[in-house]
């Protein structure tokens, strides 16, 4: 077959910049078929192969030194089901098209994430999720996925078909085949209601449980060397809409949360001796508002300021223990962190490597602004983290091992047996699935 849909090799970068890749060749296959024929080819010519989605992981799961596979070509919505209330969709589909074009049909997710930018497969690959107290990650809301194994097989599976699949590729990591469309459940577009307001440290954590118990969705960031933070509170409403005006959405989205942000993290950059006082007058400048719009336009924001980012899933009722260890760590080190820390909550759900598997999870995410040494500070973290038996987002920097996750996630052993029989010769491997997984 000609090779119509091989790029030239190029090194890869991931958005944050902190992970690189010199594949032996890029492949942008427009069908099934030609995407089987590339595994058959990368198998005979003794390379592996990993797929790559819009690259927002900061860890190394989709690096490869030999055949890449960009989505490019897969795109679009296959399928709208209103009897059944899904959504199949080609798995290279960047998360923001897909919901533009639900919305325009009438349509959305129940949850999402807070950024849009990454590809359905790699965003579901990696369990990306946002925050909810009864709805649970985009991984979650899969029915269905089209998957093309080792051999080129097409397989099909759901909770009725090939069900241990399903189980084990809903969060999938790229290790059991290439994903090449998704069935999602959607339901009727709704309107939400976001509430953010300023609220200090002491009392977000004295109210935690209440807070999240008494609203669908809830989350709070923590500037570090303060006591305040900021939260977010997004209730369905019965409407009339009223989204942010034009002038104040963007003075707090672009001016103050990328525009300025950015400037702060770049003197902080510099001059870290100034991340304190600049971290008392950013926790500051934000102000309570309220708005009501259709639900990606209030789950999700702009991420403009590129960071590096390490999240841990905890059983949630740890969380408000390992965040006010956390503080004690930062305020008696020399560290200055110029982000602010990150918390979310999940219910439990069924999938073998979901981060919330067979637990409600809260979540922790620590960020630096990109350039600054991580090292120290995601090192001290990850020691509280898996002090509270903490599970690593698989798609965020974390030292982790198949020894370590093994005992973290008590369906560990289902997930390896399926690779085993689906992907036996280890065609989709690198380094980080070794270590994660083991060989």
């Amino acid at each position: 077959m000609t090779d119509t849909y091989a790029r030239t090799a190029s090194t890869w970068r991931n958005w944050a910049g902190n992970v690189t890749a010199r594949p032996a060749r890029v492949e942008s296959p427009a069908s099934v078929d030609e995407l089987a024929d590339v595994l058959r080819r990368a198998s005979g010519d003794g390379l592996t192969v990993k797929p790559v989605g819009a690259g927002h992981s900061f860890t190394a799961t989709a690096a490869t030194d030999g055949v890449l596979i960009r989505p490019d070509l897969l795109t679009g919505i296959r399928d709208i089901d209103r009897t059944a209330m899904t959504v199949t969709v080609e798995a290279g589909t960047p998360l923001k098209r897909l919901n533009a074009a639900l919305a325009r049909e009438g349509l959305s997710l129940t949850n999402m994430g807070d950024i849009m930018e990454q590809t359905v497969a790699g965003a579901t690959a990696t369990g990306t999720h946002g925050t909810g107290r009864d709805s649970a990650s985009i991984s979650a809301q899969i029915r269905a996925l089209e998957l093309v194994t080792a051999d080129g097989t097409v397989l099909r599976c759901s909770a009725d078909e090939h069900p241990d699949v399903f189980a084990a590729a809903r969060v999938g990591l790229g290790a059991l085949g290439v994903v090449t469309a998704v069935t999602l459940a959607v339901e009727p577009v709704f309107l939400l209601t976001a509430r953010e307001e300023p609220m200090t440290f002491d009392r977000v954590t004295a109210d935690f449980d209440q807070l999240v118990t008494e609203n669908e969705h809830f989350e709070f960031y923590w500037f570090p060397h303060t006591g305040n933070c900021n939260t977010k509170r997004n209730n369905r409403s019965a409407g009339p809409a009223d989204p942010p005006g034009r002038v104040g959405g963007w003075i707090e989205d672009e001016l103050l949360s990328n525009g300025i942000f950015q400037v702060a993290c770049s003197v902080g950059r510099a001059v870290p001796g100034a991340i304190p006082s600049i971290a008392r007058i950013s926790s500051r400048a934000l102000s309570a508002r309220t708005y009501t719009d259709i639900p990606y336009k209030v789950f999700t924001s702009p991420r403009r300021v590129r960071f590096v980012e390490m999240e841990y899933a905890l059983p949630r009722e740890a969380a408000v223990g390992a965040l006010r260890e956390l503080r004690a760590m930062v305020e008696r080190s020399p560290l200055r962190i110029s982000f602010p820390v990150e918390v979310r909550t999940a219910p439990a759900d069924d999938t073998a490597l979901s981060t919330a598997s067979g637990r409600e999870s809260a979540y922790i995410a620590v960020h630096l602004y990109r350039g600054t040494p991580h090292h120290a500070y995601f090192t001290a973290v990850e020691r509280i983290m898996t002090g509270y038996d903490g599970r690593p987002h698989w798609g965020k920097i974390h030292t982790r091992d198949s020894g370590y996750l093994a005992g973290a996630y008590p369906r560990f052993g289902e997930f390896t047996a399926v690779r085993d029989r689906l992907d036996p010769g280890r065609l989709f491997t690198n380094d980080y699935l070794r270590r994660v997984l083991g060989d």
